[in-house]
């Protein structure tokens, strides 16, 4: 099943890729979301439509938490849930920039089984399922193996690198920004970079699918206080995330400032 889901996501997102690119660089419609959520394009809200069509046509027992969609509590008691981020980048959707992708998961029982990060602009689909490796357009990535803090280049939030977030000084990192937060998780599981940092709840459609691929590529993928990440929760956040192959995971916890 695991392998059929994954079909299931990757034609739908390269479906919603399509729709995307038709809104992108022509000046869609946008507005900004109620209490300070950030902007939404009608190029969201049609790729959020036609996913929900597809994918719950094709499984239409699971469930649904989208970040256009309204939440519908009985999500929770379901076996599986779609997690979708029509388009995650928002922002860089809208400036015209390249750095934003669809991003969609599969969730069982809290754990991510199949999930997939595509970039229409750039031409890239990451994917993984469970039990497969983590892929780049077809082909095995794999993470860098970094050891130490000193130099490690790090995708993460001006947030992160602030005082209060360490034990002691903060570390010589390089930090790297991109704007999918999905993305990020990819660029770690392909050795682009060296670790994805953030010290902010992160909503689970921003995460689950990079999630299982930088675990499938073989980092180590958990939230601030070093626990694994649980999806289709409640509040549909984790505690923030640290992404790295070890030993550099470790060696973030254990510099950072307790949770």
């Amino acid at each position: 099943m695991p392998e059929a889901d994954l079909a299931l996501l990757t034609g739908a997102a390269h479906e919603a890729g399509r729709i995307a690119l038709g809104f992108w660089r022509r000046e869609p419609r946008v507005w900004m979301k109620p209490d300070g959520a950030g902007p939404v394009t009608e190029a969201d809200l049609a790729v959020n439509r036609h996913l929900e069509t597809v994918l719950r046509a094709a499984r239409p027992d699971y469930a649904w938490l989208s970040e256009e969609s309204a939440d519908d509590p009985a999500r929770l008691r379901a076996e599986a849930c779609f997690i979708v981020d029509p388009i995650d980048g928002t922002r860089a959707f809208i400036d015209g920039q390249m750095g934003f992708s669809v991003a969609l998961a599969v969730v069982r029982q809290g754990e991510v089984t199949a999930g997939v990060v595509h970039l229409p602009a750039q031409g890239t689909t990451f994917a993984a399922h469970a039990a497969g490796p983590a892929l780049r357009n077809g082909l095995a990535i794999a993470p860098a193996r970094h050891d130490g803090l000193a130099d490690a280049h790090v995708l993460a939030g001006k947030p992160s690198l602030e005082p209060q977030h360490w034990r002691g000084a903060v570390p010589p990192l390089r930090r790297g920004f991109r704007p999918s937060l999905a993305w990020r998780l990819c660029l770690v599981a392909e050795g682009q970079f060296d670790a994805a940092l953030s010290v902010r709840p992160a909503w689970e459609w921003d995460v689950a699918a990079g999630v299982l691929i930088a675990a499938r590529a073989g980092c180590r993928v958990s939230d601030l206080a070093g626990r694994p990440m649980r999806f289709n929760s409640p509040g549909a956040q984790v505690d923030g995330l640290v992404v790295a192959a070890q030993p550099l995971h470790g060696q973030m916890l254990a510099a950072m400032t307790p949770r």
